[in-house]
């Protein structure tokens, strides 16, 4: 498959570009730092690297993929997330490809008997103020695209803990619930989500869905 990485150079990215070669696929990694994607090429020669803001993509900068993932953060104006996703989708409706690929936060997973956001218990923490408005705006992206019907996507959401590390060969796959393992822990490391991404991609379980990860 066709594969664009947009914030590729990131954590989430940079493994999703090592997944999708695995697996055979001819990448393209998007980022806006010219030094930055050349240094991911130096370490994964074989992609193709597309210097451009997320933002200037046009609908023929899409229509060249199968799939485009959206890995892009923007910590210090996370409205921006919410305004990519509003951006990639409003270049692909109803159009037959690329599937949009969204990873997102684990904020919007439910936690607690009484099933309530993660969300809230992140609000909870001392001096989360300072960075809670990037979960708060990954619900709201996700509140956003189960609104959208005539485009293909799904959305990944790790789980409290996202960590960069090896992938784990038999991941914890669920649904809108914050997963733990066995010792109580909801971890999941960057190599896992993104073998779990590009599995979806390619025998597809989740249209137009959100699903979490976590390992074992």
């Amino acid at each position: 498959m066709k594969v664009l990485i947009i914030g590729a150079t990131g954590m989430a990215g940079s493994a999703t570009v090592k997944a999708a070669l695995a697996a055979g696929d001819e990448v393209t990694a998007n980022g806006r730092s010219a030094e930055k994607l050349a240094d991911l090429k130096k370490e994964f020669p074989a992609i193709s690297t597309l210097q451009k803001d997320a933002f200037d993509l046009t609908k023929e900068d899409l229509a060249a993929f199968d799939v485009v993932v959206d890995s892009f953060s923007a910590p210090t104006k996370a409205f921006l997330q919410i305004d990519l996703a509003a951006h990639l989708v409003h270049l692909v409706r109803e159009q037959e490809k690329p599937r949009l690929a969204f990873i997102l936060g684990a904020a919007s997973l439910h936690t607690g008997d009484d099933r309530h956001l993660l969300l809230d218990d992140l609000k909870k923490i001392p001096g989360s103020e300072a960075w809670v408005s990037g979960p708060a705006n990954q619900v709201l992206e996700l509140d956003f695209l189960k609104n959208v019907e005539n485009v293909s996507w799904f959305g990944i959401s790790p789980s409290m803990e996202f960590i960069a590390g090896p992938a784990d060969p038999e991941p914890l796959i669920g649904q809108d619930d914050l997963l733990t393992n066995n010792e109580g822990k909801s971890v999941v490391t960057s190599d896992t989500l993104a073998n779990v991404l590009v599995a979806e991609y390619h025998e597809p379980k989740h249209p137009n869905q959100r699903f979490t990860v976590a390992n074992h």
